[in-house]
């Protein structure tokens, strides 16, 4: 087994649907600019409330990434 260095980054994600929805979002963005993500960790959760009722929902991740090779 090849041994790795790991960064990590702390990102936001949200969705109007649900706290799933804005993890998923958050992890396919990062990919978008980040090579070899490995894992996510939910740090916070949280939402914005209208009139009563959820209108975002809010997720705090920290994701990994593996560096890459010399």
């Amino acid at each position: 087994m090849s041994e790795h260095t790991y960064r990590v980054v702390e990102v936001v994600g949200s969705s109007t649907k649900s706290s799933d929805d804005a993890i998923a979002n958050a992890v396919a963005d990062a990919a978008k600019t980040l090579r070899h993500v490995n894992w996510f960790q939910v740090v916070e959760t949280r939402g914005h409330v209208e009139n009563g009722r959820i209108a975002h929902f809010q997720v705090t991740l920290k994701i990994g990434f593996r560096l890459d090779d010399r």
